[in-house]
């Protein structure tokens, strides 16, 4: 129990601020990809807190994996510059038992990272298209600043200020172009301010235009086009039909897909099988790719493990692609990626693996 804890303690602490790196790593590149829209106001600051949260949510399941290789890699690698393995081989502590060891925690770390695909995944997914669609058709007209194209809804909605003096200030020279069944509408007004009326308990933001000129241009056979002219006109900037939002295999729950045979429902359910499969694997890779000798530097081995998980990630991803366009059979599916590497994994432990069958044998 001794060993066993200083092992899961030496290997916890680099987990932990590995961990920590790469997640503070993601959020950061995650949020440089919405900083754009948050100056434009096309999204709010909860919203951007949100989507980060939840991609980051999604991004668990490989970088609790990969954390934990490589903190396994260092950890046993430090212990093998510092003569502690050694120290431990005389302590009748063998390598089949340090990967024993290993395998505990790996193995509670494989099952929080399942859990993470199979649940957190998809609820996460559905949440995250949930807030895009939502942004996509909502603005912040406030925000709102000159020179601009906003576009809402897939070009449902396009709106252009020329002039605006500062936030929360009236715009000049306002351009909305509104794309209907049976026509297109063009409004420029002189004016416009943002008009805030309360009911219901809530506070609806709308834009005032005043001195519009509207122009109504058919767009279907024998149409007419019309032009009207409006001192004021109120217009609800974040107006829109819903859309029943289109079928995603990464948002289907996994008791759904497990029973499809669609090449995309496949892909996703057997990726969420083979992350906790994954994540053992790598653990016990990482045992053997860890060995040194005295006073070698702990970082030696990084390299490889690197260089090795890189190659694997490639032909993981690749294989769901393959899967999901329906270039690969559902059998092997995205499986031989796992088998390469579970090969990879026994070749390398094959003096362990030889050590537990001849304790069979000799049980027996």
């Amino acid at each position: 129990m001794i060993i066993r804890t200083y092992l899961l303690r030496e290997i916890g602490k680099p987990l932990a601020a590995m961990l920590v790196v790469c997640m503070a790593l993601f959020a950061g590149y995650s949020a440089a990809d919405f900083l754009s829209d948050a100056v434009n106001g096309l999204l709010s600051t909860d919203t951007i807190v949100e989507l980060i949260v939840l991609k980051l949510l999604i991004s668990l399941e490989v970088l609790v994996p990969v954390a934990l290789y490589l903190s396994i890699v260092l950890a046993l690698g430090t212990l093998y510059g510092n003569s502690e393995i050694t120290a431990l081989h005389a302590l009748r502590v063998t390598p089949t038992m340090l990967l024993r060891h290993v395998m505990v925690l790996a193995g509670c770390v494989a099952i929080g990272v399942g859990l993470l695909s199979l649940v957190v995944r998809p609820w996460a997914y559905e949440r995250l298209h949930a807030l895009s669609r939502s942004a996509e058709l909502t603005l912040d007209v406030d925000a709102m600043q000159p020179g601009t194209f906003y576009v809402v809804q897939n070009g449902a909605r396009v709106i252009f200020l020329t002039r605006r003096q500062g936030p929360n200030g009236p715009a000049r020279d306002i351009f909305v172009q509104l794309r209907r069944p049976t026509d297109t509408r063009i409004i420029h007004a002189e004016l416009g301010y943002p008009v805030a009326e309360e009911g219901n308990g809530r506070t609806d933001l709308y834009v005032r235009l005043k001195n519009a000129h509207i122009y109504d241009i058919g767009t279907q056979p024998g149409a007419h086009d019309q032009v009207l002219s409006a001192r004021e006109i109120t217009q609800d900037p974040n107006r829109h039909v819903v859309e029943t939002p289109n079928y995603s295999s990464v948002t289907a729950g996994s008791l759904r897909i497990a029973t499809s045979h669609k090449p995309a429902d496949v892909a996703e359910f057997q990726w969420r099988l083979s992350t906790p499969l994954t994540t053992m694997l790598l653990a016990m890779l990482a045992v053997p790719l860890a060995r040194g000798r005295p006073r070698q530097n702990r970082y030696g081995k990084l390299g490889t493990a690197i260089l090795i998980f890189f190659v694997y990630y490639l032909l993981y991803t690749s294989a769901r692609t393959w899967v999901q366009h329906g270039m690969v059979a559902p059998v092997p599916g995205i499986w031989w990626a796992p088998a390469l590497l579970a090969a990879l994994t026994g070749f390398m432990l094959r003096g362990q693996i030889a050590e537990l069958l001849s304790r069979r044998d000799n049980a027996a």
